[in-house]
């Protein structure tokens, strides 16, 4: 029997701004690839362990800011992306995670790219610096 494609009319989560519609007092919602790329981040900067009830989810990427800056260190944060995205945000299909060393601003680079299963748009590219809080 051939796979079946998923198809969606669309995502949508609350948005954590918490802020409320004035007119109808609904918390606003964020749609689609706001929504998804919100959730990655969500899920990319939780602990591993922190999220009750579920020990296995997060990343090591919290604990991994604070570690000196190589492309070693670099790497592992791009495989234990690439993990978490992939067990956890079930909505995309992941192409490529890639972290990149900043050693003059003392950040990390991350360029996650993926598509939006059963939405008809291109590849969606999530870009962010992680930067210590503590220097």
């Amino acid at each position: 029997m051939p796979e079946q494609k998923r198809i969606s009319k669309g995502f949508k989560d609350i948005s954590l701004s918490f802020q409320y519609n004035p007119v109808n007092y609904d918390l606003i919602a964020v749609k689609n690839e706001t929504a998804i790329s919100r959730s990655i981040r969500n899920i990319a900067s939780y602990y591993t362990g922190e999220k009750l009830f579920n020990a296995s989810f997060g990343s090591a990427l919290p604990r991994s800011l604070f570690e000196n800056l190589d492309q070693v260190g670099a790497d592992m944060i791009a495989v234990d992306l690439e993990r978490v995205i992939k067990e956890y945000e079930p909505r995309v299909e992941l192409l490529r995670v890639s972290a990149t060393p900043d050693y003059d601003g003392n950040n990390l680079n991350v360029i996650i790219v993926y598509n939006i299963i059963g939405l008809s748009i291109g590849s969606q590219e999530l870009s962010f610096a992680l930067i210590p809080t503590r220097r």
